[in-house]
């Protein structure tokens, strides 16, 4: 199972260029089967700067809770509906398997097959012996079975219900015997004994097979080519042959279609509750197009491992993917404040630093691993660098980032300068998205003095967009806090150029009468010389929170 390496919910640049970058330090040093992840959609200007690096968008994944999808094998032994019964007992005996997945032509799942009721079929019940020489299959099977020789073959890949019969009476008998059936269905096998072949020829049985390694005479194969008999040698004694005959049909013979199958995305717990009361000794987990993707029995789950998770770009519960509580965090790299409700059962690396963005520390880790990043991961972490900061010059920019931007220019063959540019002109979030859209897109969550808190923000050339769309940017973010359940929203307004911002908020008035920025409007205050979240607006709404009593 992967170590997934994920930023929080509603991922920025940082968030989805840390994962990408550490997954691939990871992947050289410690851990092999990191896989970069996110938990969110990709705002216009990280979707630029992973098209300018070459990088493959990550893998959604918007639940590390396990599911049968992640704890299934995948390397799975399956059968097909045209095998034989004795092709699929042989390989269930080989590899010690109790039942075994039957796909039909197309690979999608046709059903099971359990071990006791593919022996049932080979070696039926009293009350049910009758019926053993009835077989359904067709001359190929039978012949892939028996071995020998293929004489003569007529509508050989025809299924058809065989009625088994052995030439082991006198000539007299069996001409009475072979009367009684029909012809189109027979099956008669019988040694070197003339007197059984001729009349079965003459009658026009289906197949004529010649045990004991014995040929049929020319002049009875040119017959048995007249008549429209199928001919088939068999190297075994005749009662052998018989029963191979009966091994040759389709394990549709023996297949079980009513069984319990889960999507990938299924929750443990929720097949925990399932197998409380389910015999079935394994369960196919199917994709969203019905193809089985994998398989897993009770074992598996009697101690299902949890997911492993590295936390880049937040530390905090509240922001973290769903299922994070259930989830084995086995290192967190952040450059934010410490909250929330983080407890892990084992020490962990924790790194935490006090720069301008998580993918300076990342960019570090590099370096002091002696690991050169190549062109598109220089670019991808320059990338989140250079979004954190306003390329160097918000009030988070510390001189380490500096440093490290200068470490990355060396391998990304264009001037960061321009790229920079390029960067922030790749799209106008208030200009391409929806108010909804607006408000979620870069929101994180806060419990703080026991207040919940949301605050989002936009980043623009200026604040030319934003105020036709005030209003129902304002609605938007009063319906996300009663959504979700806040006390208070807000969302910060960034004008990049000119390094000022506006404050849109809504929730406890209480809050609001605290802000300590100039009100301009009753929803609107005007931040100047604010860019940064982290560093300006959230220290702010951490101290008026720690003041205001909540419910007082």
């Amino acid at each position: 199972m992967p170590t997934y390496v994920i930023g929080h919910k509603n991922p920025d640049t940082d968030a989805i260029c840390s994962a990408i970058a550490y997954a691939d330090l990871l992947q050289q040093t410690d851990r092999p089967d990191a896989v970069a992840a996110r938990c969110g959609e990709l705002n216009q200007r990280t979707a630029f700067a992973l098209s300018e690096a070459g990088l493959e968008t990550p893998m959604l994944l918007n639940d590390v809770r396990p599911t049968a999808g992640m704890i299934c094998q995948r390397d799975v032994q399956t059968a097909r509906c045209d095998e034989t019964l004795m092709t699929v007992f042989n390989r269930m005996r080989d590899n010690s398997f109790r039942s075994l997945p039957i796909l039909d032509d197309d690979g999608c799942l046709a059903g099971m097959v359990a071990l006791n009721k593919l022996v049932e079929e080979l070696l039926p019940r009293a009350e049910k012996l009758d019926d053993s020489r009835r077989v359904e299959t067709n001359l190929n099977r039978i012949h892939h079975v028996v071995g020998g020789e293929a004489v003569h073959l007529v509508r050989p890949e025809e299924e058809q219900p065989f009625i088994l019969t052995v030439g082991a009476l006198s000539a007299a008998n069996f001409r009475t015997r072979l009367a009684t059936y029909p012809a189109d269905k027979l099956l008669v096998v019988a040694g070197d004994r003339p007197t059984v072949q001729k009349p079965s020829i003459e009658y026009g049985v289906r197949c004529l097979v010649v045990t004991g390694g014995h040929n049929l005479s020319a002049e009875l194969l040119e017959l048995a080519k007249a008549k429209g008999v199928s001919v088939l040698t068999s190297p075994h004694d005749t009662a052998t042959t018989t029963f191979l005959i009966k091994c040759s049909k389709s394990i549709v013979a023996a297949l079980d279609k009513d069984i319990q199958t889960y999507t990938e995305d299924t929750l443990v717990k929720q097949v925990l509750l399932d197998l409380q009361t389910s015999a079935q000794p394994a369960f196919p987990v199917l994709d969203g197009d019905g193809k089985m993707i994998g398989i897993f029995s009770k074992t598996d789950m009697l101690n299902p491992p949890p997911i492993r998770v590295v936390m880049v770009d937040h530390n905090e519960f509240a922001q973290a993917v769903n299922g994070i509580e259930d989830a084995e965090i086995v290192e967190v790299i952040d450059h934010h404040r410490l909250g929330g409700s983080l407890v892990t059962d084992e020490p962990i690396r924790f790194m935490n630093e006090p720069v301008g963005s998580t993918c300076t520390i990342v960019a570090l880790q590099f370096r002091a691993r002696g690991v050169d990043p190549t062109p598109g991961i220089a670019l991808c972490m320059a990338s989140g660098i250079i979004s954190d900061t306003l390329f160097l010059t918000s009030p988070t920019t510390t001189q380490t980032d500096k440093q490290i931007i200068d470490w990355l220019q060396k391998f990304v063959p264009r001037s960061l300068k321009e790229y920079a540019s390029a960067f922030f002109e790749a799209g106008s979030s208030l200009q391409v998205l929806t108010p909804e859209q607006v408000v979620t897109s870069d929101c994180k969550q806060y419990e703080t003095h026991g207040w919940e808190i949301a605050v989002s923000q936009v980043e623009e050339l200026g604040f030319h967009h934003f105020w036709p769309r005030k209003d129902a940017l304002a609605n938007a973010l009063r319906d996300h806090a009663a959504s979700n359940r806040r006390d208070f929203a807000c969302l910060l307004i960034t004008d990049i150029t000119e390094h000022d911002s506006y404050l849109l908020a809504i929730g406890n008035e209480k809050l609001l009468d605290a802000i300590e920025y100039p009100r301009v409007e009753p929803d609107l205050f005007q931040l100047d010389g604010v860019v940064s979240r982290k560093k300006q607006l959230l220290p702010m709404l951490m101290r008026i929170t720690s003041k205001i009593e909540k419910g007082g």
